[in-house]
């Protein structure tokens, strides 16, 4: 329980992060099928979670 509240913000920029890499994928993608994150669900859904991470990441204060 100490670990989640120690990275409260973290979890929350991956679960955000995650949802909009997927609606990125969804509502605009690739349509050619070459792009290297936005040709697969699973690249840019992690790809999301590891940007909203390093974003909210930035405000996490120090202890």
């Amino acid at each position: 329980m100490n670990f989640i509240n120690n990275h409260k913000l973290t979890i929350i920029g991956v679960i955000i992060g995650a949802i909009g890499g997927f609606l990125y994928y969804h509502y605009i993608g690739c349509a050619s099928g070459t792009c290297p994150i936005t040709s697969k669900p699973l690249n840019s859904t992690l790809y999301g979670a590891v940007m909203g991470s390093l974003l909210f990441n930035i405000f996490k204060k120090e202890s």
